[in-house]
Formats: structure tokens, sequence, C-alpha cells
């Protein structure tokens, strides 16, 4: 990962990061914490804050653009984890929040 994707944090604070709800800590394989979640069907659970728009997901510190962080990191779900820097879904994030692209090679 990039130290520019590091500071960037444009996809938390653009995109509804839903998932599984068996990912959350409620289940004994789940690690995300189930206080940070929203529901949006029986199934399927979305961190609180990108269910909205604009979106800003609640584990996010700092300012997009400049520094962030998860504040669960270690925890994040597989929809996080999968996301990957530098594809169009991320520069599209990028470019709503001002960012120039991020290149990957």
């Amino acid at each position: 990962m990039s130290q520019e994707c590091i500071k960037c944090g444009a996809c938390c604070a653009f995109f509804r990061v839903s998932f599984y709800w068996g990912e959350t800590n409620v289940h004994s394989q789940g690690t995300v914490p189930v206080e940070l979640t929203t529901s949006i069907s029986p199934h399927h659970v979305c961190m609180k804050g990108t269910e909205r728009k604009p979106a800003r997901c609640v584990a996010l510190t700092g300012d997009v653009g400049r520094e962030v962080s998860c504040s669960i990191y270690e925890q994040r779900s597989s929809t996080c984890r999968e996301f990957e820097a530098g594809t169009e879904d991320c520069n599209r994030a990028r470019a709503l929040h001002g960012i120039a692209p991020l290149i990957i090679s």
C-alpha cells in the first residue's frame, strides 16, 4: 500500500461499506464491532455513516486527502480488505474529494 493511499481516505468517505452481518463481532468468527454498523437488509450491514450521502465511515479518523487512519483497521470488513488502491473506483472517490488520481505501477 502506498503512502498516498494511507493519507487519502477518499474511499471511506464516498462508498457505502456493506458486508455480510456474519463479519460483525456478534459472531465468534466476526471482527467488525457491531455497534459501528447499521442493518441494511436481513443479512447485510454497513458501516455507520456510509449509508448516507455525503458518506463518511464512522471508523475513519483524520482529514481526507491529508492524513487519515481507520480506528478498526485490524478488524475491518472484507469489503475494506478487498478494495484496491489505484482502481477506477478509487480514483473516482479521490476525484470527488479533489485529490489527484493514484497510479499504481
